[in-house]
């Protein structure tokens, strides 16, 4: 099954339960962790391959804030956090507006420091952040560090300063990281305890080889609470849509991290999660698909 059949399928079965679903627990917030946003034919918002960390993607479609408030309809979600996408690089301006427009709908993490962006060493880092955090509402940063793989710098001293005002700042940071660089996170974490931090796309693991190459240094990382982990199944997975080769590992990190340090994201995994996973329970899940998320990202009132 491809991912368009399986959206439309879903889209069909979430429009049935949306009633339902909604009544079930008013306290229990459904939240799309992670979407990217972005428009080609609006002039307020040009992408510009010079600031771009991945200029050599570039889309050819529109995936708009329009585009994502319908879909939060069809799925029944009630707030997404925006993961700014890389084509538009330290360009913040497009979630910025996505705040502005719907702060109770969107929170968002921009990009700022890494790869074609803002060195690790540069001394204006821990101000951009508090402005982009203060002045613009967002809840942190993308760290897109998988394309600097051979580069170690998320825990090197000269990132202290910026880390420092990461934890006055309270700020969360989703870290796009290949496994071999979970030890930097593991160092960092360890040493600025205030400072969230939410595994991507479980670190890109390969699941063709062996555990300790992969999931177990994810799984290792449980001993520090400021660490969570994104359930995205997609991307590590050799499957097709409901992607059960990933399976195993969803739920050893379930095992050992807890629901309330998990958080789901992407549209079409939502009734993954919510319908098809059977070793989650109910309770388990709210955490899962909702209210871990709404504890670290800021969401307007």
């Amino acid at each position: 099954m491809t991912r368009r059949e399986y959206l439309a399928l879903s889209a069909a079965g979430a429009l049935a339960n949306a009633g339902s679903a909604a009544a079930a627990d008013d306290d229990a917030p459904i939240i799309n962790g992670a979407e990217h946003a972005w428009v080609l034919h609006d002039e307020r918002f040009p992408i510009n391959s010079r600031l771009s960390n991945c200029p050599n993607s570039k889309p050819n479609r529109e995936y708009s804030m329009e585009l994502l408030l319908a879909e939060m309809k069809t799925y029944s979600i009630d707030k997404v956090v925006i993961s700014h996408v890389c084509t538009y690089g330290s360009d913040n301006s497009y979630p910025a507006h996505m705040l502005k427009t719907h702060p109770k709908l969107f929170a968002a993490i921009g990009l700022l420091v890494g790869y074609r962006l803002y060195g690790p060493g540069d001394p204006e880092n821990p101000s951009r952040l508090e402005r982009l955090m203060k002045d613009q509402g967002f809840s942190g940063l993308r760290l897109s560090c998988i394309y600097d793989k051979n580069v170690v710098w998320m825990n090197d001293p000269i990132m202290y300063p910026f880390w420092k005002k990461a934890e006055q700042l309270g700020a969360v940071f989703n870290i796009f990281l290949a496994p071999q660089q979970i030890p930097q996170v593991a160092d960092m974490a360890e040493r600025f305890p205030g400072v969230k931090i939410v595994i991507d796309h479980f670190a890109m693991i390969d699941i063709s080889r062996p555990d300790e190459e992969g999931i177990i240094p994810i799984l290792n990382l449980q001993k520090f609470p400021n660490v969570y982990i994104r359930t995205s199944l997609h991307n590590p997975s050799k499957q097709d849509i409901p992607y059960r080769d990933m399976w195993p590992y969803l739920e050893r990190v379930y095992d050992r991290f807890g629901p309330r340090r998990m958080l789901y994201a992407n549209f079409f995994e939502t009734l993954i999660m919510q319908d098809i996973i059977p070793f989650f329970t109910p309770e388990d899940k709210k955490w899962i698909m909702g209210k871990t998320a709404a504890g670290i990202y800021h969401f307007g009132a």
